[in-house]
């Protein structure tokens, strides 16, 4: 059997079919185009994971935007949400620069990989729990070539993807609970593969009703992923 690898995920994501609900509004966004972007071609398909192979860092957020990674093939790119997670991701040396405008551009993840926990634009931004569900093998496989020492979960929805994951990979107790709130950041066991602490850490999801309203602000988004630099760089 051919070993599994984030390539081989990556061609899967991108033919899947298991969601004909967000299949069919992917394509309409992708043909009945916003004004200002009618003149570009849309990716108008499930968005794979995007970064550094080697990464420590995994970045999970919710799904990708109808005419953002669903326009641009690149999750958190070509939206608002990207436009402010990126500078932050490029000051904490995440990132070589601190722009994201199309999946082929010169961006490079550094130590980080980033994706959606539904890969898949869904209408009015909320997938059904059955979506969910479906996207989750991709996580898990993910999560098993990589072996992050780290998450980052990008708002509740994201947490609580994440965070079923790890019950299902059997890495935390099924009634261990997980509050959500900014900053904060929750121990995981010891990792069987490197034998390495782990930990979540938890930040408000980067929309623009988030950022517009300074529920979010960019020096509490840098403090969180300063705390991440230090974990991973701790002797």
């Amino acid at each position: 059997m051919e070993p599994d690898s984030l390539s081989k995920i990556r061609d899967e994501i991108v033919g899947c079919q298991r969601c004909p609900r967000l299949r069919r509004w992917c394509a309409h966004a992708a043909t009945v185009k916003v004004a200002r972007y009618r003149d570009q071609t849309y990716w108008g398909r499930p968005v794979p994971g995007f970064g550094d192979a080697k990464a420590r860092l995994m970045i999970v957020g919710l799904a990708p935007a109808a005419n953002g990674g669903n326009r641009t093939g690149r999750v958190f790119t070509g939206d608002p949400s990207g436009d402010f997670l990126f500078p932050a991701l490029h000051r904490a040396d995440f990132a070589n620069q601190g722009t994201s405008a199309w999946r082929d551009d010169s961006l490079a993840m550094r130590d980080a990989y980033i994706l959606a926990a539904v890969r898949c634009a869904p209408p009015a931004n909320k997938p059904e729990p059955s979506e969910t569900l479906a996207c989750r093998p991709y996580l898990v496989r993910e999560m098993r070539l990589l072996q992050p020492r780290a998450f980052l979960a990008l708002g509740k929805f994201a947490l609580d993807a994440l965070v079923a994951v790890l019950r299902a990979e059997g890495v935390v107790e099924k009634k261990r609970r997980f509050p959500f709130g900014h900053g904060l950041s929750h121990d995981l066991p010891l990792s069987p593969v490197t034998a390495e602490t782990r930990r979540i850490f938890i930040s408000y999801h980067p929309s623009q009703r988030n950022t517009f309203t300074g529920t979010l602000t960019a020096p509490m988004l840098d403090a969180v992923l300063k705390d991440i630099q230090r974990f991973l760089n701790r002797p």
